[in-house]
């Protein structure tokens, strides 16, 4: 398709866009008496409008039903989060059984890695890309330290060529081949925080466990925004925040995917909580566990339905649309802001750099080269939340849930009076 950079364009393509409606779901700040531009899908999802039901509805349960909510309410609490699994399990290409919800989610990989890090003398290394998110920093530290080891030499990142700003695919397998037997877990960001870059997870699966090691992904960037088979890429575990494109509000559960193959294997070392039991036995508060042979099995404790409760509404959402849906919109929306920015771009005779790579999802992150703060402080002010990295770079993540392309018009128009307002 041609693009245009006019206002006129912009709304013939949202008088297509089958998802436009769906704008009107979701509830929008406001800045300067209008809503705004919402480009920080990648860091909070905007608050469904069907998620006051969902917690109005727990909340009723509770003051009329107290302890018999957990199984006389409309939604049992007791077996509440098996609710968000088969919904899940589409998302993220899994079965149904591979998935549950629980805790947060740098919580949920330190208990995955209780199973899926069990380092030896010999085989003791876990490779993740160079500067992942601090959070898996501090994961992988922490516990290569609890098992003894030095991180120096425990830990090996994967780095970019010099003078780009990507990750190369061959390099990742190389690196894997490099360190061999040596090699017990990879764990990589499966989107990047940073660049957005989508990572080719398939061959990184294949080559990993092609040398004997555990494969994991921290998906944080990538459920509910590019298209995941898990189950068939044979990757072992897998964790998930549900706040960014699910939508679920701020700090939310956790989703985990451990592959069929283990789950119903013993052997398996895990730290264990009664939630995590059979559901048939749980509450004969019998003393030895046992396992659910599912990804359940994982769970520690009843998880918070409080928490439950907006991520199964937004949910509702992904049942109706479908993420073949999302990611054609996606791909879409998002070459249509990248149009603009160029468009932009030869106007103002700057220089922007999108160092998001064509393996990309829902984000581009944008280098304003000769910019600075002050553009972003000047978005903000006029109506555009985007996210700021220093020290000049701004991550746009248009979520073709609510995001329009007359949006992506509007901000290109923000974006132009901002630099030449200078």
């Amino acid at each position: 398709m041609q693009f245009e950079n006019t206002l006129k364009f912009a709304q013939k393509l949202d008088s297509e866009d089958k998802l436009h409606d769906y704008k009107n779901e979701f509830h929008f700040p406001q800045v300067n008496g209008k809503d705004v531009i919402y480009f920080t899908g990648n860091s909070l999802g905007l608050q469904p409008k069907c998620t006051q039901s969902y917690i109005d509805e727990v909340m009723t349960d509770w003051k009329n039903l107290a302890v018999e909510g957990h199984f006389h309410s409309k939604k049992p609490w007791w077996d509440y989060h098996e609710r968000l699994a088969e919904p899940l399990s589409e998302i993220v290409g899994a079965k149904t059984e591979e998935v549950s919800v629980m805790n947060t989610l740098t919580a949920n990989l330190h208990f995955l890695m209780v199973s899926f890090y069990r380092p030896t003398k010999k085989r003791f290394k876990i490779l993740c890309e160079e500067k992942a998110f601090p959070s898996d920093q501090y994961l992988l530290q922490s516990q290569v330290k609890f098992h003894g080891f030095n991180p120096d030499e425990a830990l090996v990142e994967v780095k970019k060529r010099e003078g780009e700003h990507f990750w190369r695919t061959e390099d990742v397998v190389a690196k894997i081949k490099e360190v061999g037997e040596e090699l017990a877990l990879v764990l990589i960001g499966g989107v990047n925080y940073y660049n957005g870059q989508v990572f080719d997870m398939e061959t990184i699966t294949k080559i990993g466990k092609s040398v004997g090691a555990f494969v994991g992904w921290d998906l944080a960037h990538a459920v509910g925004n590019i298209e995941l088979k898990l189950h068939t890429w044979g990757v072992d575990f897998a964790a998930w925040c549900s706040y960014k494109y699910m939508n679920s509000g701020p700090g939310n559960a956790s989703g985990i995917f451990v592959h069929e193959k283990h789950l119903a294997d013993d052997s398996i070392p895990r730290f264990q909580g009664w939630w995590g039991t059979k559901k048939e036995t749980r509450f004969l508060m019998k003393p030895e566990f046992e396992s659910t042979h599912t990804a359940d099995s994982w769970q520690v404790s009843n998880p918070s339905v409080l928490s439950l409760a907006p991520y199964l509404s937004s949910l509702t959402l992904f049942e109706e649309v479908g993420m073949k849906s999302l990611i054609e919109k996606r791909i879409s929306i998002v070459s249509y802001l990248e149009f603009i920015l160029h468009e932009i771009d030869k106007e103002v005779n700057s220089t922007f750099e999108i160092i998001t790579p064509m393996e990309r999802g829902c984000q581009l992150s944008v280098l304003l080269h000769g910019e600075g703060r002050p553009l972003f402080d000047y978005l903000m002010k006029n109506g555009v939340i985007v996210d700021w990295r220093e020290p000049n770079v701004i991550r746009l993540a248009p979520a073709p849930f609510y995001c329009s392309y007359e949006d992506m018009y509007r901000f290109g128009q923000i974006l132009k009076e901002g630099i030449l307002s200078k």
